[in-house]
């Protein structure tokens, strides 16, 4: 069997949510999942943290690496990353998804090409702003 080390990494940074959004782990922890789901990935755990006086971290571990957010509400920020091994499950519908989710008034967006060699940074075909 032959392994390959290629990877996609797309990181989202949004800005312009809604507080009550950003500010459920519960609500987030649902939408990573069936975000995960979304893109094909396999779902292993997830971990979440609501903090006080607000804000939320959630962690979802995939079989295929990882997604994940971490919020301020009070800013109406969320950074949004999820990193996919392989070439059957593509992390930029995941990315897709959640950002349907919350709605955000502005998006900026990158992915990294891994496990190539030099890592290679390239702004995500479909640009995710314009799915809002």
């Amino acid at each position: 069997m032959e392994y390959s080390t290629f990877g996609r990494h797309v990181a989202v940074d949004t800005w312009g949510v809604d507080f009550d959004l950003l500010n459920n782990a519960e609500f987030l922890q649902t939408q990573l999942v069936e975000a995960a789901e979304a893109c094909g990935a396999t779902v292993l755990s997830v971990q979440s943290k609501q903090f006080e006086p607000q804000g939320a971290t959630v962690l979802v571990m995939l079989s295929e690496s990882h997604l994940s957010i971490h919020t301020y509400p009070e800013r109406g920020f969320a950074a949004i990353d999820c990193y996919t091994c392989g070439e059957t499950v593509d992390p930029q519908l995941a990315i897709d998804y959640l950002v349907s989710v919350l709605k955000p008034e502005r998006t900026f967006a990158k992915k990294l090409v891994r496990g190539l060699g030099e890592l290679q940074v390239v702004t995500p075909d479909v640009k995710v702003s314009e799915l809002v």
